[in-house]
This record gives C-alpha cells, sequence and structure tokens, in this order.
C-alpha cells in the first residue's frame, strides 16, 4: 500500500505557481515545499470549498442526530410535539447528507484530500499502536496531513453513512421491500444511529479539546508549530 507521503498525491501545496495554489486550487502534495506565512508562521491546512463542505455536512448531520433524538426519546418527542413535522425534516436532510461531499468533488483540493485520507502509511500503524497504548507523546504519533485516527473516522462515518442513508430509504418507501428487510432496515438503522450519536461525541470532544484544530477547519489556516508537532510527516 503507498504511503500518502508520496509525491503523487498532489495537492494544494505551494510551488512556482504561487497565488492559484495558495488559494486551494491546486492539489496538496506533501513533498512540495512549504506554503504560508513565514513571517506570521501559518500554513494552510484546509480551501474555503473544503471547509463549506465540513460546515453542511456537519449541520445537515446534526439536524438528522437531533430529529432522530426527537422522534425516540419519549420526553423529547412530548416536549417537541409536530412528530409528522420532524419525521419530514429527518428523513430529508439524511437524504441530502451525502450531497456536500458530491459538490465537493468539483474541488481539486477536497478530491486532494480525499486521496490522502483513503491511503494508510507504516507511519499510520505506528499511530494506531500508540493510540492503543496511550501513547500521547507527539513523537510516538508520526502522521502526514491526516492522523491514523481522522482517516479510521472518516473511513468508517462515510460508510456509516451510506448504510444509514440505504436502510433509512427501507424504512421510508416501505412498498419497495419485503416486511423482513424493512424489519432487519429498521434494526440496524436504530442500532448505528445511537452508535453514531456516540461516535459524534467523541469527534466533537477530540475538536474542543484542540482549539488549533478548530481554527484550520473555520479559518483554513493552523500554525506551523501545531502542523510540525502534531503532523510531523506533512509538508503543507
Amino acid at each position: 500500500m503507498r504511503s500518502p507521503e508520496t509525491p503523487s498525491t498532489a495537492g494544494s501545496s505551494a510551488g512556482p505557481a504561487g497565488p492559484a495554489r495558495l488559494a486551494g486550487s491546486a492539489q496538496p502534495d506533501e513533498h512540495d515545499e512549504p506554503v504560508g506565512s513565514a513571517a506570521s508562521g501559518r500554513v494552510r491546512r484546509f480551501s474555503r470549498g473544503e471547509r463549506w463542505v465540513h460546515r453542511v455536512t456537519a449541520l445537515l448531520m446534526g439536524v438528522c442526530v437531533v430529529t432522530a433524538a426527537c422522534l425516540y426519546v419519549p420526553q423529547l418527542a412530548e416536549l417537541v410535539g409536530r412528530r409528522a413535522l420532524v419525521v419530514v425534516v429527518h428523513e430529508w436532510s439524511g437524504l441530502l447528507l451525502p450531497v456536500p461531499v458530491l459538490v465537493g468533488l468539483a474541488s481539486r483540493a477536497f478530491r486532494a484530500d480525499l486521496r490522502l485520507l483513503n491511503r494508510f502509511g507504516p507511519h499510520d500503524r505506528v499511530w494506531l499502536r500508540s493510540a492503543l497504548r496511550r501513547d500521547a507523546r507527539p513523537e510516538s504519533r508520526p502522521a502526514g496531513k491526516f492522523n491514523a485516527g481522522q482517516k479510521t473516522y472518516a473511513a468508517w462515518i462515510a460508510g456509516a453513512t451510506l448504510v444509514m442513508l440505504g436502510t433509512g430509504l427501507m424504512m421510508w418507501f416501505t412498498h419497495l421491500t419485503p416486511l423482513v428487510w424493512r424489519t432487519s432496515a429498521t434494526f440496524v438503522h436504530d442500532w448505528l444511529a445511537l452508535t453514531i450519536g456516540i461516535v459524534l461525541a467523541g469527534h466533537i470532544g477530540m475538536a474542543l479539546a484542540d482549539p488549533e484544530a478548530r481554527k484550520g477547519m473555520r479559518t483554513g489556516w493552523v500554525s506551523r508549530e501545531w502542523a510540525k508537532r502534531g503532523h510531523s510527516h506533512w509538508r503543507p
């Protein structure tokens, strides 16, 4: 398996092309020369398009989780009421959930980051072993632009979203599948929804514990020192 730090994974890094690459229009290559503001010690982490994909996806996912809670927790159901409206909002927010990612594929920077997320290298296995040992030292957790935990989360949540979409459609359009399929789909949908809620809570908790990572998702820029400390194999 090819490491994500090979030159072939091109992306939004620097080079002679300058301004166009700074704007996130080029694909990131973790072996290109660093780009950013040398004076301020900042480096570019995400393009504007990538940040909007994350924001819209997070909004739709949040609506799905909140409406699901209102449908399944009796106390919330009584408090909110309007069950038919909640069902419609839940169905359409779930149906629209893949749309931001599909639209984001028009961005070269987004496609390049997807390639990085989809590749595990030897250093990712080192990162995972250190995480299992709860060794939090930066030098024991080498990472490229995305660490192994982020790659694992991205793969899992993408797969879970597709399963939720498929099972949700079977529950929505009841005439398309036999009863045993719908019963099984309901079981999988409900328990996977609970699991997603727990995983999302962990994701949000880790984000709250890392202000610089949140700044990178909010503004697109992070400090060079943060990048070197937590993503030593990344050459932004």
